[in-house]
């Protein structure tokens, strides 16, 4: 129980740390959070979800859309890295967030900046595709998921 508590809470600093730290391409329509790259953690175990989702908390504590974005960004999080942890194939996986922060962010942008709704989900979506579905994948399928000692350590309980 402890070692999860420690690993919950280093996700979520790295994750917030990450944001935050690269505010400017983290924040707005089109956005590459490079933090969203350890979404797939997800993937590998879903022990990750609270630290994932408690990171974007943090995260957008930070955003300029304010408490609308910690309250619906971080739904899309975990929505997303919900449906990570319940998917079989990594690429597959990696298109929840582009699913659920396109459309979630998307209505927030457009809600709150008044930015054209369906260009905005795009932007969005695009953003969170070449992060998590094409850097993240690579990543993880080239960098992680097949060093054996690695996965071992990520997937301690």
């Amino acid at each position: 129980m402890a070692r999860k508590i420690v690993v919950t809470g280093i996700v979520a600093a790295l994750y917030a740390a990450l944001t935050i730290g690269l505010a400017p391409i983290s924040y707005g329509g089109v956005q590459f959070r490079i933090s969203e790259v350890m979404t797939l953690l997800a993937f590998v175990n879903p022990m990750y979800i609270g630290g994932l989702t408690l990171g974007c908390f943090l995260a957008n504590l930070a955003s300029p859309l304010g408490i609308v974005d910690v309250i619906f960004g971080t739904l899309a999080t975990f929505l997303s890295v919900f449906m990570m942890s319940k998917t079989h194939n990594i690429f597959t996986a990696s298109l929840w967030p582009v699913l659920f922060n396109g459309v979630i962010i998307g209505i927030e942008l457009w809600l709150v900046f008044k930015l054209p709704l369906f260009l905005t989900m795009l932007q969005v979506a695009f953003g969170e595709f070449v992060v998590v579905s094409i850097l993240g994948v690579l990543v993880f399928r080239y960098g992680i998921l097949y060093n054996t000692r690695l996965m071992d350590m990520l997937n301690q309980r």
